[in-house]
């Protein structure tokens, strides 16, 4: 079986309840024939130490849960608009040739899956000390981290196929640097030390109401010349990389560009999985300013459709300025008549001027 039909991605809603209730209400919801790979977890904690205990919370429930078999967890402070919690689900459908093992280093569970397309890893949760330290400084940790656990498998870093960065108030200043530039700093520091012949990752940058620094990411070296990653370009947008100092803020006087592509697919045999990076109302480079969220919506769903191709949507996140843009969004969105799993959160976005982002996953 191709990798495109055993790789799902899945969102499972609950009500709102105490935290514990509705962990353990997302959890009898997972299915019990698939292999978990990755948990994230959406929810609106009260302040960072409230962010701290519920993280050990969800960490012991899910070690209870799997024991052995822990998957990559994530917490994101990103208060959900559709339900009291949600949960994403990256899962696979094994057969005999697949070999997967659930491993640890520093705290951090991860995943290696093994076959003869090749290894993928499937990494996240990282993190730095949230309550003690600034966004700078746990950005490197979290980098460090990364490369510690990408070392020891053995994935070189340009082999990141997809990540996710949650930034703590992305489009804050402290003093005169801001938190979303301090944090492509350190990201572009890290990707200095190796060749990007093949493109960046698709990535999502994104704001966090609380939780520092948070990064998950999925990497792949292949094994044979059928299988391989391809970055993807929108010619209707700039690449990110490819900023001029315009449009970006500064940072301990530094302005690195935010390294990634606008999507990244992978291919096995004729098959694809795009990976959809974050995508908003930007032409060029340059954001749709004062056209309202209907306008920005259908030039960020215009935007994905260019980088899709043929490819089928298969899940969305929408990130949302506004509480109050939920309604709307739904309804704009329901117009596409998509009929996959959507979740919403309330999250800023990296230019204050932006109302909407949107990634996905989109399979051929």
């Amino acid at each position: 079986m191709n990798y495109c039909d055993k790789i799902h991605y899945n969102i499972y809603t609950t009500a709102l309840s105490t935290f514990g209730d509705m962990v353990d209400a997302l959890l009898a919801q997972l299915p019990q024939d698939e292999q978990i790979l990755r948990l994230a977890f959406f929810g609106m904690p009260n302040d960072n130490e409230q962010y701290v205990s519920r993280r050990i919370i969800l960490r012991e429930k899910i070690r209870k849960f799997y024991g052995n078999h822990e998957p990559v967890l994530s917490y994101v402070s990103q208060p959900p608009l559709n339900a009291g919690l949600i949960l994403e689900v990256h899962s696979y459908k094994a057969d005999e040739n697949d070999h997967i093992t659930f491993r640890h280093h520093g705290g951090f569970p991860y995943v290696v899956l093994e076959n003869a397309d090749g290894r993928f890893l499937f990494a996240g949760g990282f993190h730095g000390d949230v309550i003690n330290f600034g966004i700078q400084q746990q950005s490197s940790e979290v980098f460090h981290m990364m490369g510690e656990v990408m070392r020891r498998e053995g994935f070189p870093v340009n082999s990141i196929i997809r990540q996710w960065n949650y930034i703590e108030q992305i489009t804050r200043f402290d003093g005169p640097d801001q938190h979303y530039q301090m944090f492509n700093n350190a990201r572009a520091d890290f990707y200095g030390k190796t060749d990007w012949s093949n493109g960046y990752p698709a990535a999502t940058g994104i704001g966090a109401n609380l939780g520092g620094i948070l990064v998950d990411l999925d990497a792949a070296v292949f094994a044979r010349p059928g299988c391989y990653a391809t970055p993807i370009d929108n010619k209707l947008q700039i690449a990110a990389h490819a900023y001029s100092d315009q449009v970006l803020e500064a940072a301990q006087q530094k302005k690195a560009t935010p390294k990634f592509e606008r999507a990244k697919s992978m291919t096995f045999d004729g098959r694809r999985i795009v990976y959809i990076s974050g995508t908003a109302a930007i032409r060029g480079e340059e954001s749709l300013i004062g056209v309202g969220l209907d306008r920005q919506l259908h030039i960020t769903m215009e935007n994905i459709d260019q980088l899709i191709g043929a490819a089928k949507l298969k899940m969305l996140r929408v990130y949302l300025k506004e509480k109050s843009f939920y309604e709307e969004a739904r309804q704009l969105l329901e117009g596409y008549n998509l009929n996959i799993p959507i979740s919403y959160m309330w999250a800023d976005v990296c230019r204050d001027e932006l109302l909407i982002e949107i990634e996905g996953i989109a399979i051929e």
